[in-house]
């Protein structure tokens, strides 16, 4: 009897929620809208990729060794090559910022290219933007090695190459930097839904007075709790499936792995995300303090110290360690290659426990901080 009445607070409470997220616009739309907003914007409008690079072509004198090679840039599409006359004018052109990189090829390029000695190339790249000066260089490096090996061929001339590269790309092979920004993104999405609403949700009903006529009710702090935690959890796997739906269907993001295991690791990060949108809400009891808390705890640590655009290796030590503490770390990382890799059970297995025990741990700690009385 006792349980059936449990059974029948925890319903009701559960309906009332429900019905309060139908009834607040702003809780659809952190669930529905924001994840929609924030693809389209990273998809569309934010690339790691350095495409169409304009790049001074300066060719002292042309023939069609020189030709051939210019030819072989202008086919990519890494570069928007651009002829100068001279090299001032392409060094001018490069302190105004209108080329990213200078290709010089010297009036003896087409003589030396068959001798023993063999030809230079010249190539000046604007280092201000350290990842695009890397890419230019890199790619210009992987154009010179091949048409070497192409012209050498057609011509029958003997090219010594000191090492011979042969790249082979896994898991992205497109190297499209959108393959690797919306499965990251995804996670930051998921942290707003849960921490945020969560957080903010609570600290309304604070507010508003709501909060105190429940606490005079008969119903438990694990029942307030859990018709917190259901409801939301279930808004937050909306969001969660139209992002994933999104991200295969409109950016043709491939998801490799089990979209089920997809879903249970998902389910672990969204708890974690709630636990910590609770405890939040539970220190802080006005909207403006929660949410102010919510995005300098949960959402600027997601986006900056997770892996989803800086490289957590690259960081110094001492943020390297600090990062473990970071939920969305693991879940990145098992977005990433459960989208890329597929199901690689040596990465799923230690980053979804440590989602569990984090889980575990902040919703232990709610229930120990929550207490059924107004003080």
């Amino acid at each position: 009897m006792a349980g059936s009445i449990r059974r029948m607070r925890l319903a009701g409470l559960i309906r009332k929620e429900f019905l309060q997220i139908w009834r607040d616009p702003s809780s659809i739309a952190i669930a529905f809208v924001l994840p929609v907003v924030l693809l389209l914007l990273f998809g569309y409008g934010v690339s790691l990729d350095a495409k169409h690079v304009p790049v001074a072509l300066v060719v002292e004198q042309p023939d069609s060794a020189s030709e051939s090679f210019i030819g072989a840039f202008r086919k990519l599409e890494y570069f928007a090559p651009v002829a100068f006359p001279g090299m001032p004018d392409a060094e001018e052109a490069m302190r105004e910022g209108s080329v990213a990189a200078i290709l010089h090829l010297r009036s003896d390029f087409g003589r030396a290219i068959h001798q023993p000695g063999g030809a230079a190339a010249q190539l000046i790249v604007n280092g201000v933007n350290a990842n695009t000066a890397r890419l230019i260089s890199g790619y210009a490096n992987g154009v010179w090695a091949t048409w070497l090996q192409q012209y050498a061929a057609q011509h029958g001339v003997q090219v010594n190459l000191p090492v011979l590269v042969e790249s082979r790309v896994w898991f992205n092979s497109e190297l499209s930097s959108r393959n690797y920004l919306v499965p990251g993104l995804i996670a930051v999405i998921m942290t707003l839904i849960g921490a945020l609403l969560t957080a903010l949700v609570v600290s309304r009903e604070w507010e508003r007075g709501t909060m105190e006529s429940l606490m005079a009710t008969p119903v438990s702090m694990t029942e307030i709790l859990l018709g917190k935690v259901i409801p939301y959890f279930v808004l937050g796997t909306g969001g969660m499936l139209l992002s994933v739906a999104m991200a295969v269907w409109l950016f043709a993001v491939p998801l490799r792995g089990s979209f089920v295991l997809l879903m249970i690791v998902a389910s672990l990060f969204l708890l974690v995300a709630l636990g910590m949108g609770l405890l939040i809400s539970t220190v802080a009891k006005n909207q403006f303090v929660a949410s102010q808390i919510a995005l300098v705890v949960t959402f600027l640590p997601a986006f900056l110290l997770s892996g989803f655009i800086f490289e957590i290796a690259s960081m110094p030590q001492v943020v390297q360690v600090i990062t473990h503490i970071i939920p969305a770390r693991y879940f990145v990382s098992l977005l990433q290659t459960l989208f890329m890799a597929g199901d690689i059970w040596a990465v799923i297995v230690p980053n979804a426990l440590a989602l569990a025990v984090m889980a575990l741990f902040f919703m232990v700690m709610v229930r120990r901080v929550s207490r059924k009385r107004l003080d």
